[in-house]
């Protein structure tokens, strides 16, 4: 009976610690980090903009949108692949309705501040954008898991390829495109943060929307107004 008993304690010693070689094994392999794992995503975003310090007499109405189209690579900097730097291309167009009528006279441009009395229906102008996003991104996210918490943050950079004025009221309708006076380079800091596909979204801008030869016909102060665009983000891998 002793050599059956020394036996059976012998396999059933083997078989455990068979079994944990075996979970050890898998928590290994469940610890091992995707090196080729990266957040390449195309992006998707909608603003509401708004126009930063806003001349003595401009204001906004109605809603102001703008659409954003773009893809960024992304490239981690940790071992655990959950911050990385992120850079993009990408498309955009932003509007502004206001009461900044632009005209042109003689060649020279005008930019008249809307009295109240003035009836319109729309006045706006409109900027189409090649984009560049940089950014700095961090997110809790795995090789396995697609639904995580993210910040991104970083700096966005635009070339202003096309840019249009419309203005419909009495007495005349007028409608300006490609205006000399739109600063071709607009940049700006971003922010975005959110949990899954949808997040929060933040541009500023850091400088003038319009560059310091557009003053305002009534005092000659320069127009100085920045963009600010605040609305959701969706990223799709």
């Amino acid at each position: 009976m002793k050599p059956i008993l020394y036996l059976i304690i012998v396999l059933v010693s083997f078989q455990t610690l068979s079994a944990q070689s075996s979970q050890e094994g898998v928590k290994k392999t469940d610890s091992i980090v995707d090196r080729k794992y990266r957040e390449d995503q195309f992006y998707a975003s909608v603003t509401y903009n708004l126009l930063g310090n806003k001349p003595s007499g401009v204001s906004q109405s109605g809603f102001s949108s703008g659409f954003h189209f773009g893809f960024i690579r992304d490239m981690p900097i940790n071992e655990r692949r959950n911050v990385a730097i992120g850079i993009g291309l990408g498309i955009s167009t932003n509007s502004y309705n206001q009461n900044l009528l632009i005209s042109e006279d003689n060649g020279s441009l005008n930019y008249t501040v809307l009295e109240d009395d003035v009836s319109f229906n729309k006045n706006k102008f409109t900027t189409y954008l090649v984009e560049m996003p940089f950014e700095f991104r961090w997110r809790t996210s795995t090789a396995k898991d697609y639904d995580f918490w993210r910040i991104y943050t970083g700096i966005k950079v635009g070339y202003v390829v096309y840019n249009s004025s419309k203005f419909n009221g009495s007495p005349d309708d007028i409608k300006i495109s490609n205006i000399d006076n739109f600063n071709a380079f607009q940049y700006g800091l971003t922010l975005s943060a959110g949990y899954s596909n949808v997040n929060f979204h933040l541009y500023y801008g850091l400088n003038t929307i319009f560059d310091t030869d557009a003053k305002l016909s009534e005092n000659s102060n320069s127009v100085e107004m920045n963009a600010v665009k605040i609305g959701l983000i969706f990223y799709i891998l």
